[in-house]
């Protein structure tokens, strides 16, 4: 048997990794400057997480939900510690299609109703509701076509508004920041207007922050940067810093009826120890705040470049608009410097390191990135 040929990949096998490094089987070191497509948020085998995950295994790794789990209460009172969210509930899973997938489903039980607004552009996941939800006819399946889900443009205010007053919809669903559409940032006046919209037509407000949340932005979730607060928000990837866990943060206006969600391996306890220990090293480090700062430092060093067109995101998700194709200059930057980066589209370079990046992983990505501009002629 061979494996189903999905996925395009790089002519490189990591076999050790540490901090924001990288090691291939032949001893070649790389920059992450992906982070595993914005997984890795603590640094890759941090001794905290290593020693917690070893620790957990060694006493009780899986029991199903039908038991007390002790290790999800720790972990929903620090995720409501650090996310300023202390009042939520939450439901676990394990990944972001899942938890996109649990709010949608929650949103439609909660108002009754059946329709959904999302956004262009939009990535939401690959399973059966959250792909309907998704911007991309290519990955939605005859299956999954759906005449409930209606689009809007990021940031069009007035079509966000003119929607939502001539329909009933269940909920509108938003990531504050678009990953996979090339690092778009939703504008404060627009995540304020969809609250005050979805307040006044009884709409419950998903934010999606799967790739956005947990520091990524410079703030736990990148819609606070708005000062609104979301009905439902989702998130995984950084959670557990590779362990797969998902999460749905839920309103307590919004009632919680047995039966209606649930899940066999979320909320595992060795799915809880990973994600408690990246709680402890993202306060304890104060990575949030780390996020900001070097992506401001990033921003700064590659500002003025020839050949950058725009530079969009915040804190350490960076999308960069080249002149050139980003596959030619990420293919220099990874096969020249040994920095991995990611990529949307045809000209955007997407920047996704760990959150515990430092000055010196900074200065070698600026120094590469601005060699490699030379290269090209920008």
């Amino acid at each position: 048997m061979k494996l189903f040929d999905v996925y395009s990949l790089l002519d490189m096998e990591p076999v050790k990794a540490s901090g924001a490094y990288l090691w291939d089987k032949d001893g070649v070191e790389y920059l992450d400057f992906y982070g595993g497509h914005a997984v890795i948020s603590i640094g890759h085998t941090h001794p905290h997480y290593v020693a917690k995950i070893t620790e957990q295994l060694s006493k009780i790794g899986f029991y199903s939900n039908a038991v007390i789990n002790s290790l999800q209460a720790e972990l929903a009172e620090k995720l409501g510690v650090l996310s300023g969210y202390e009042e939520y509930e939450l439901f676990l899973c394990n990944s972001g299609a899942e938890a996109n997938e649990n709010a949608l489903k929650l949103a439609s039980f909660t108002t009754g109703r059946e329709r959904v607004l999302s956004m262009r552009g939009a990535f939401h996941g690959r399973t059966s509701l959250a792909v309907t939800v998704t911007d991309n006819p290519k990955i939605q399946a005859p299956v999954n076509k759906n005449d409930k889900i209606s689009f809007v443009a990021l940031n069009d205010v007035e079509a966000l508004e003119r929607e939502l007053s001539t329909k009933e919809y269940a909920a509108v669903i938003i990531e504050p920041i678009q990953g996979v559409n090339g690092i778009q940032v939703a504008t404060n006046e627009f995540l304020q207007a969809a609250r005050m919209a979805c307040d006044a037509t009884g709409t419950l407000l998903i934010c999606d922050e799967v790739q956005a949340g947990y520091g990524r932005s410079g703030r736990f979730f990148s819609h606070q940067y708005s000062g609104v607060k979301a009905d439902i928000i989702t998130m995984a990837k950084g959670i557990a810093n590779g362990f797969p866990v998902g999460a749905v943060m839920i309103s307590p206006s919004i009632p919680a009826v047995k039966g209606m969600l649930g899940t066999t391996f979320g909320g595992s306890h060795l799915a809880c120890a990973a994600a408690i220990a990246v709680a402890d090293v993202v306060k304890a480090e104060g990575l949030v705040d780390n996020a900001r700062l070097m992506g401001e430092k990033i921003v700064e060093g590659i500002k003025g470049v020839g050949g950058v067109r725009d530079i969009r995101g915040r804190g350490l998700m960076i999308g960069i608009d080249l002149s050139v194709p980003q596959a030619d200059f990420r293919k220099v930057l990874r096969e020249e410097f040994h920095i991995m980066t990611g990529l949307s589209g045809q000209y955007t370079l997407r920047l996704l390191p760990p959150l515990m990046i430092g000055d010196k992983e900074v200065e070698r990505f600026v120094e590469a990135f601005r060699a490699t501009a030379v290269k090209f002629g920008m």
